[in-house]
């Protein structure tokens, strides 16, 4: 199973691209998606599009991973980071692809055992699984692929048959 993980955003959308495969994972690709400061929603949104749906023409993902939305603070900002995620499902459903929908706290209890695990924790939980030579460079890509490995964790297991 090929699985594109995706840490939504609006300046920086995480990917994460693994295969699952009895058992063991092979990164296939990793990386974000950026968009300019100062350019206006519309044209960040269309980057954010066409750059996914290049990704997935390429892997030929048989689902994506993406992880919910959680904000407390800036109202505005969840906004354009809703729009953008919008936008990424759109991508996927118009691909043909499954989507699957994780928590921050279901994918820190997937990798590291405990749903409260700093950030740090958690990158080194997915470098340890995936044998990555170094930790990604960015923290979005990291939990892009964490939410791959979540996914591939939790289909795999008894409880995706609850869902």
């Amino acid at each position: 199973m090929i699985i594109l993980g995706i840490d939504p955003g609006y300046a920086i959308v995480g990917y994460g691209i693994i295969e699952y495969k009895n058992m063991r994972f092979k990164t296939l690709a990793y990386g974000a998606i950026t968009t300019p400061a100062h350019t206006n929603p519309e044209d960040r949104i269309k980057v954010i599009y066409d750059e996914l749906d290049t990704l997935i023409k390429m892997y030929h993902p048989d689902c994506v991973a993406i992880e919910e939305l959680f904000f407390n603070t800036n109202q505005k900002t969840a906004i354009l980071v809703a729009e953008a995620r919008g936008v990424m499902l759109l991508c996927a459903v118009n691909n043909g692809l499954k989507i699957f929908e994780y928590t921050p706290l279901q994918v820190k209890q997937a990798i590291v055992g405990y749903g409260r695990a700093e950030k740090k924790q958690v990158i080194a939980m997915v470098v340890s699984f995936l044998n990555l030579e170094k930790k990604p460079k960015l923290d979005d890509t990291a939990d892009a692929l964490a939410i791959a490995i979540c996914h591939a964790h939790t289909n795999g297991s008894l409880l995706s048959k609850f869902r």
